[in-house]
């Protein structure tokens, strides 16, 4: 019962059903994530203070302060920071360097230090570990005290480490990369020929007399030094090597964490980039994530994974040698300081391949970059607020940047892994940096984003909390109408609503009319009423439990006028695509219950507002496919946000451009564009409702939205803030052409707003029709796919695929292919980055067996070892046999001889009449 406190004991006797057992596994359900902030640029690192305010680093120098009184986001201090490196032509390149790692001292309510890794802009190559006093919400900078300065090379450059954790007795754990250049090879970087010591990590990861490729232990003292505490792999004074070494033989070791009851160490090693073995070279790159209960040299650049050893290879001659001996690697590299005969290697706790893994299958497919996060003592939350359940006592939280996925595992006494298993499955993360517990038992989780060296608008400080007592219902509601002549008969529906603790459920409709009048109660979940009298009416539905926790949602009905009815219809061609320079016949037909209609002449055509416009047309752009040099337009991309707005019920209550019952979306757009938080606090508007910010409109509720799906919603709302309908208005009956440079997606839009009735506000209908633009990126769809990975880089609007194996797919749902020749596909097949293995596109129908209308030629493997040219696509054509109508359309990969092996990258599709 320490979970719940002692004044949790009579509710947990009064039902079991409410509570989660000690032990038991948790439902997911009982976890919330609460955005704290997004929009972050490049957030790394971050450290809980005892108030539950959060400090974390941006790379490019600022520290952050994120206060729970005031729920914003302020910089406290930016710190000069150096975030390039040249390439070999000389050039200014972005690098992973800059404010690499933050941390609090144990002490921290009594001294205030704060630690920050970094590195110092400046021409001298080195990462600073650093003291500074925060006093209140300052980053005192005078207060700087320089710990300790690991020389770097600036030239070829990355792999930086920098994560900072501490054990119980207060030491110092500090992460360093190994700072090695991995362009000249996919596997061991151990190229030892004169000047080519940026391409050598033995003189790093496998060198005992450098601080780099390693996790770092010391005792900081109060004077801003620090002393060698006993323990550390060598021993002070043993020549040639350095003391402040605790583990060695890391690539990147980028997220690190220490279990301060057991002293374990915890790490992800982001591993290499060789996607298959290689005779006399080296085995496929794993990523690892390691686990060191004492001293160790854990292997890089000789071995990864469990200890797979890479070939001796000359450089000179491209010859491999012999296999290393992880019993006893030797360093005898002309770049190594240090010893020759190094520690034995120690293999890692876990470690997974691009492909799936066969013996860690949890792990999935596709890029890889492992972190580890903390281990949970429910111990250390005796008197939080919302610790986590017990069933979580002892467990490692292990997380994937890449993949998004955070791991619980448990492990033995003796270190060895027991158990794994997914943590929140269901709950969408956008590239996991860091995670840490909060005072309140609350897990702090740092999102990146999915773009590299970008501020990405998905990069966010979350926190998730559990509940371990009883949970309110879960209340959908719905009306069969939502407007109409009187009478009209409403069939109210509460189908949906649900408990997660199966209590027994009491409900109450109570109908109010916005005049006053006496409402109307109704104790039933699906009553059906009859609305006499017009008005404007709100059907409210509370749903109470069986402990007394209840939840309402409500929703407006307008009784007394009857909406128009929008027909607007594409009279010949596709109804899918528009194809520019081809004419598209349209026709449009209105009738209102009270005006008349447009064919009796009652309604005029100019009282029919018709507009042809181009979603995302003003930011269109041409958009680099990972840097290749191939470029295709924005065009190819229907933004996801639009599409999920025109699924939902949206335009029952707002309108691009006008006011309804609610605000235009574009005034909405305008008023909070300048609003840091306007995506979190409009997404949990959606999701709960609200009002008063627009004099009495109510927003109704939609529980049934998730949160990603709402957050994409205001995403794109806010990307109208600038936009002006400029558009001509079109006759109700005639053509339109799309012109040869229009971009984005044509959207054919037909409304007309009635005179109003019994006193009632006029009511508005619109239709639109989206026609695609014909270049379609296979990223975009939002239908099931199989055996994809979709990665997402720089400034493309949607991720690209990468097909994983033969037999998978990409699904679009109900596309028309009226008309359709030809597809032509863009399609890159980089053999060093990925070890694709090329095949063809089968283009089917209905199902990923159905039947067959075309079918592209082999697309061939790019050989280049370039990272600027192994992603150059190829252009493939599949011609289609004629089909009319619509119908579920798949791209099939195939390559009977690949197996799981990972195929090709098919970026976009053209269609073609």
């Amino acid at each position: 019962m320490a979970l719940l406190g002692a004044g949790a004991i009579g509710l947990w006797a009064y039902s079991t059903r409410s509570f989660t057992a000690p032990g038991d596994k948790p439902d997911e359900n009982r976890f919330t994530k609460v955005v704290l902030a997004e929009k972050l640029n490049e957030p790394l690192e971050m450290a809980i203070l005892p108030d539950e305010r959060v400090l974390f680093i941006e790379r490019h120098g600022q520290v952050q302060l994120y206060s729970p009184v005031t729920k914003q986001v302020k910089t406290i201090a930016t710190i000069p920071v150096s975030t390039k490196y040249k390439d070999v032509e000389g050039h200014e390149t972005e690098a992973e360097d800059g404010l690499l790692g933050i941390n609090i001292d144990p002490n921290f309510e009594k001294n205030h230090w704060v630690y920050l890794y970094y590195s110092p802009a400046g021409s001298e190559s080195k990462n600073s570990l650093t003291r500074y006093e925060l006093r209140g919400d300052e980053l005192v900078l005078s207060s700087k005290k320089v710990l300790l300065d690991v020389p770097v090379q600036r030239e070829q450059c990355c792999h930086t480490g920098g994560s900072i954790d501490w054990d119980r007795d207060g030491n110092l754990y500090l992460s360093t990369g190994d700072n090695t250049s991995p362009r000249a090879t996919l596997y061991a970087p151990i190229d030892e020929r004169p000047g080519r010591g940026p391409w050598d990590a033995q003189k790093s990861s496998g060198n005992t007399n450098d601080l780099r490729g390693k996790i770092l232990r010391i005792h900081p003292e109060a004077d801003g030094t620090y002393t060698i505490p006993e323990g550390n792999l060598f021993p002070k004074g043993t020549e040639r090597t350095r003391p402040e070494i605790y583990t060695m033989g890391h690539r990147n070791p980028y997220r690190i964490s220490v279990d301060r009851h057991t002293g374990a160490v915890y790490w992800g090693d982001v591993g290499p980039d060789a996607g298959e073995d290689s005779v006399g070279v080296g085995p496929t790159a794993e990523d690892e994530y390691n686990q060191a209960r004492k001293p160790g040299n854990f292997g890089w650049p000789y071995f990864v994974g469990d200890n797979k050893a890479y070939y001796d290879k000359d450089f000179t001659t491209g010859k491999g040698g012999t296999k290393f001996d992880p019993a006893h690697p030797i360093n005898e590299s002309p770049n190594n300081t240090g010893l020759r005969d190094l520690p034995p290697a120690q293999p890692a706790l876990i470690s997974y391949p691009a492909a799936e893994s066969k013996k860690f299958p949890i792990m999935g497919s596709g890029g890889r970059s492992a972190m580890a996060g903390p281990t949970y003592y429910k111990d250390d939350f005796k008197n939080a607020k919302r610790p986590f359940p017990d069933y979580y006592n002892g467990k490692v939280f292990l997380y994937e940047w890449m993949r998004d996925m955070i791991m619980a595992v448990s492990c033995d006494d003796k270190g060895g892994m027991t158990s794994m298993e997914r943590f929140l499955p269901n709950m969408g993360f956008s590239h996991p940096i860091d995670m840490a517990f909060g005072p309140n038992g609350d897990l702090y989780v740092l999102e990146y984003g999915t773009s590299w060296f970008l501020k990405n608008d998905d990069s966010r400080l979350v926190r998730i909390e559990f509940n371990a007592g009883n949970r309110k219902p879960s209340v959908q509601v719905a009306a069969s109408t939502k407007a109409g002549a009187v009478p009209l008969k409403v069939a109210l529906s509460s189908e949906g609503t649900k408990d997660f603790d199966g209590d027994v459920l009491t409900y109450q409709w109570k109908i109010v009319n916005r005049t006053g009048a006496q409402p109307m109660i109704l104790n039933e979940p699906n009553p059906t009423f009859t609305f006499q009298k017009p008005g404007q009416y709100k059907a409210i539905l509370t749903v109470t439990d069986a402990k007394g926790l209840k939840d309402t949602r409500e929703v407006d009905i307008v009784a007394g006028n009857q909406p128009p009815q929008v027909a607007l219809n594409v009279t010949n061609g596709n109804k899918s695509f528009y194809f520019p320079g081809q004419s598209i016949a349209y026709q449009v037909n209105v009738t209102d219950k009270e005006d008349g209609s447009l064919a009796s002449g009652r309604i005029l055509p100019k009282q029919v507002m018709v507009r042809a416009t181009y979603q995302d047309d003003a930011n269109a752009q041409a958009a680099s496919v990972s840097g290749t040099g191939h470029k295709f337009s924005e065009a190819a991309y229907l933004g996801a946000g639009q599409t999920l707005m025109e699924k939902s019920d949206c335009k029952a209550c707002h309108f691009t451009d006008k006011k309804s019952v609610g605000p235009a979306f574009i005034e909405v757009a305008k008023r909070y564009k300048s609003d840091a938080n306007a995506v979190a606090s409009l997404s949990n508007k959606i999701i709960k409702g609200g009002g008063g910010v627009w004099g009495d409109a109510i927003m109704t509720a939609h529980p049934q939205i998730t949160q990603p799906d709402a957050s994409e919603i205001v995403k794109y709302i806010l990307t109208l803030a600038d936009k002006k309908v400029t558009a001509p208005l079109l006759p109700t009956k005639g053509t339109y052409t799309p012109g040869k440079d229009d971009k984005g997606n044509l959207v054919l839009q037909a409304s007309y707003k009635d005179r109003g009735a019994n006193g009632l506000p006029a009511q508005l209908t619109e239709q639109a029709i989206v026609l695609r633009n014909p270049l379609v990126a296979l990223g975009q769809s939002n239908s099931q796919s199989k055996g994809i990975t979709l990665f997402k880089m720089g400034t493309q609007p949607y991720p690209l695929v990468i097909v994983m194996g033969s037999d998978t797919y990409v699904k679009f749902d109900q596309l028309d292919l009226t008309g359709i020749r030809s597809m032509e596909f863009a399609v890159a097949a980089p053999k060093a980055q990925l070890n694709a293995m090329g095949g063809r596109i089968e283009v089917r129908i209905d199902s990923p067996t159905g039947q067959l209308l075309g079918q592209t030629g082999d697309i061939p493997v790019n050989e280049s070892k370039d990272p600027a040219a192994m992603f150059t696509p190829n252009m493939v054509k599949a011609a289609i046999i004629p089909i009319t109508g619509q119908h579920d359309l798949y791209f099939v990969f195939k390559n009977e001889k690949a197996g799981k092996a990972p195929l090709f990258v098919p970026a976009t599709v053209q269609f073609s009449n």
